[in-house]
């Protein structure tokens, strides 16, 4: 029976917003940025904002702040910048700061400003080296000067009115080592943060993730980003391909134009690619990032077992997992072949009519207590 499905979520996560100067300078000691052959413009935030509206969503915009260090105060932190103690940000009082601050204000429901780095690299010794957080062998950057670059990342939002710390972290390079003990994801909960992603095929592991998509890092759901579509400084690509996970990668200049007036352009071929997703009846768009990387543990953790009368919903392979980023809700799609007629009293059901189709309704499915199971009664048409 395929009359009822527990659709695979996808969220979209843009790498490297912020930075202003696009060129990259890794050749010269200095970091890659976005590596385009322009600056960027405030509306590059635009496009992002529209591109949340268009698909009725909220994308990760993951970022790096060292060009949004308005006081120079990260020549206290030598590595985080590949000038030292030398540091001087030539974008300090530049009008675009708050031009830009502004959007990602006003357009807060269609960008989630989310942790990447300051720097983006490591100069511990003035050497650029890969990456900010972690080495390319998963070994943690000193704590101290971890718990610094957490801490300075929260003063420079602050600083430039960006909102509060972020829920959701994507590691510089994809350097990280899951599961590890004292590791990065402790320190992380300690600033609130929830949720990561990373390619897990880059991961070091400490322990094995509880699935091939998703994982439990200390108490964040850890989320495989699996491989971008473009290449990490290709502008205005063509987009094609499918999506084999529960994210859709990229990094910022695959979503802009090399003239921002026309960067529309580029976001109309990413609504036109990820629209049909909504529509399938195996995937669906999240709305945000709870309810994306939500779905996709209860799509791990929740058994449906359909029959003639209705479907048990198994949660028994949930129980223990305490985690503070997992919304106590999740989506199915039914067909409607099958006329949904009541449910237990452990669960609420309800229709979400704009992304219901004339083929299945889409509904959300609220737990009101820890029961291990659940049923849903159905007629056949």
């Amino acid at each position: 029976m395929n009359e009822i499905n527990i659709p695979l979520p996808i969220q979209i996560v843009i790498d490297d917003v912020g930075w202003w100067t696009g060129r990259d300078s890794s050749a010269e000691n200095g970091p890659f940025r976005t590596g385009i052959e322009r600056n960027h413009h405030p509306l590059d935030y635009e496009a992002i904002a529209e591109l949340g509206k268009r698909l009725h969503m909220r994308p990760q915009a993951a970022f790096i702040l060292s060009e949004w260090d308005r006081t120079d105060c990260l020549k206290s932190m030598p590595e985080a910048t590949h000038l030292g103690r030398q540091w001087s940000n030539p974008w300090k009082s530049s009008a675009l700061l708050e031009e830009a601050a502004a959007i990602v204000r006003q357009e807060h429901r269609f960008i989630e400003v989310v942790l990447h780095g300051i720097g983006h690299e490591y100069w511990g010794n003035g050497t650029m080296e890969r990456a900010e957080w972690h080495d390319r062998h998963g070994n943690m950057r000193p704590k101290e000067t971890v718990l610094g670059h957490l801490r300075t990342f929260a003063a420079l939002l602050q600083e430039n009115d960006l909102g509060s710390f972020p829920e959701s972290f994507v590691p510089t390079a994809f350097y990280h080592r899951f599961g590890a003990e004292d590791g990065l994801a402790g320190l992380l909960e300690q600033f609130g943060v929830k949720y990561m992603s990373t390619p897990f095929q880059m991961m070091q592991k400490s322990k094995q993730p509880e699935s091939e998509l998703f994982g439990i890092d200390g108490d964040l759901i850890t989320v495989n980003r699996g491989s971008d579509l473009c290449n990490w400084n290709q502008i205005a690509p063509e987009v094609k391909g499918e999506l084999e996970g529960p994210i859709c990668g990229m990094h910022w200049p695959n979503l802009l134009h090399p003239n921002p007036e026309k960067n529309g352009e580029t976001v109309r071929r990413w609504v036109e690619f990820l629209l049909p997703y909504q529509r399938r009846f195996d995937t669906m768009l999240s709305a945000n990032t709870a309810e994306g990387f939500s779905q996709l543990v209860y799509r791990w953790g929740v058994f449906l077992q359909p029959g003639p009368s209705g479907c048990l919903l198994d949660f028994s392979k949930l129980s223990g997992y305490k985690l503070p980023g997992l919304a106590d809700s999740f989506t199915l799609k039914v067909k409607r072949n099958v006329r949904i007629v009541s449910s237990s009293h452990d669960i609420d059901l309800e229709e979400n009519t704009e992304r219901s189709t004339p083929d299945y309704r889409t509904l959300t499915v609220r737990r009101k207590s820890e029961a291990k199971s659940a049923f849903i009664n159905w007629e056949t048409l």
